[in-house]
């Protein structure tokens, strides 16, 4: 044998194991790495101009250092086999991710505030750790008050909408609407159940949820969303999907929910009669669905055309309200929708402008009347400061 030869001790198939297996790790490490990134950035706001070794900076590197990990662990809970320590885990990420959220703001005002009154004569000197404190205890106090409102049962929010021309028949017509519910990590069937039974005390004509009912798969939450099919209305229950149900597995979902006796309605519609009137009930696919099935974009005039056109009412439900001035368009009476949550908690209610036209209530687009409600749950951390609603929606005869 050549003594300059080796002899690989490994086989060809181990050799190509290995970066299958370091592969593996990517999903937690490219979250850590950006969390780490951003509590590093948020450490060294609150303790600029403090030793690192003081106790204050010392003791917030270790609170951060903790929530560094509760973070990522959190948002990859539903991926244990371990239901219980999947549980844990979502709520100990998602509860640091809502306080880090108000620190990391909080944190961005002090470093502002602070040399403004620097620079307007207000002496600052010996401020660094007592204003950092303020900072930490505020967002933990927003944290704690976000949780207490977000896990209060919906508040019943009754909404008169006048229509001009409304036939005599349709006077009185009552839609019972829920929204973003986001049943996931920390909303299972429980909040679900006694969302369901707060409906059906309305005794509704029509029930309509707008989308975002779901934060995960069929598989992992089809047990937590089966209250769904004991919601009662005299007209039935009708569904459009949100995004995250696109994120979720729609063709999976939509299937679902039709097995659960729920009337998902993709760019069509059904007509509702009472004597000698009509109410068109159309529905509308998400607003980004064209990204993800482009049959199945966005479309308001398709959802209505055919019998619908000539209805006496025409409504629409679309999940975000950026679909509101095609709706207009398209000649509807009153369009609902959800998924801006209010903006959920401060600050982020100044921000939802950004995206659309309007934040949370009643508005006009032309001769229709939008409501956006600001949801019957809550997205990622158990945290809001605005109460989550059912709305109960009244058709009136404009004076």
């Amino acid at each position: 044998m050549d003594s300059a030869s080796t002899v690989d001790p490994l086989p060809e198939t181990a050799r190509a194991a290995r970066p299958r297996r370091a592969l593996r790790w990517l999903p937690l490490a490219l979250p850590l790495a950006l969390v780490g990134g951003l509590h590093y950035a948020l450490w060294a706001l609150l303790t600029a101009g403090q030793s690192p070794a003081a106790p204050f900076a010392m003791g917030l590197a270790a609170y951060l250092a903790l929530s560094t990990l509760a973070i990522p662990a959190g948002l990859l809970s539903l991926r244990t086999r371990n239901p219980r320590w999947g549980a844990a885990l979502s709520w100990a990420g998602l509860l640091a991710l809502g306080q880090f959220s108000s620190l990391f703001v909080l944190a961005l005002l002090r470093a502002a505030l602070l040399p403004a009154l620097d620079w307007a004569g207000v002496p600052v000197l010996g401020w660094s750790e007592p204003s950092a404190w303020v900072a930490l205890a505020l967002s933990v106090a927003f944290t704690a008050v976000g949780f207490v409102v977000a896990r209060m049962r919906p508040g019943v929010v009754e909404v008169e909408i006048p229509i001009d021309g409304l036939p005599a028949d349709l006077h009185g017509f009552r839609i019972a609407q829920i929204t973003d519910i986001h049943v996931g990590p920390t909303i299972r069937r429980g909040y679900l159940q006694r969302i369901v039974d707060q409906v059906n005390a309305l005794e509704a004509d029509l029930v309509a949820i707008t989308g975002d009912v779901v934060d995960g798969d069929v598989p992992t939450l089809q047990a937590h969303v089966a209250p769904l099919q004991a919601l009662q209305a005299r007209e039935g229950v009708a569904l459009v999907i949100g995004n995250h149900e696109l994120y979720s597995g729609a063709e999976s979902w939509v299937r679902e929910f039709r097995r659960l006796g729920l009337r998902v309605l993709l760019n069509e519609h059904f007509v509702v009669q009472r004597e000698n009137s009509t109410l068109a009930v159309a529905g509308v696919t998400d607003h980004s669905t064209g990204r993800f099935f482009s049959e199945l974009a966005c479309d308001p005039h398709a959802a209505i055309c055919g019998a619908g056109q000539d209805a006496d009412v025409r409504l629409l439900l679309a999940h975000q309200p950026v679909t509101a001035p095609a709706g207009a368009e398209a000649g509807y009476h009153l369009a609902l929708h959800g998924h801006t949550h209010g903006g959920q908690w401060w600050p982020w209610n100044h921000f939802v402008r950004v995206q659309q036209p309007v934040v949370k209530g009643l508005h006009r687009f032309g001769r229709m009347w939008s409501y956006t409600s600001v949801g019957t749950g809550y997205w990622g951390p158990p945290k809001r400061h605005f109460r989550s609603e059912i709305t109960l929606l009244t058709l009136r005869s404009a004076l």
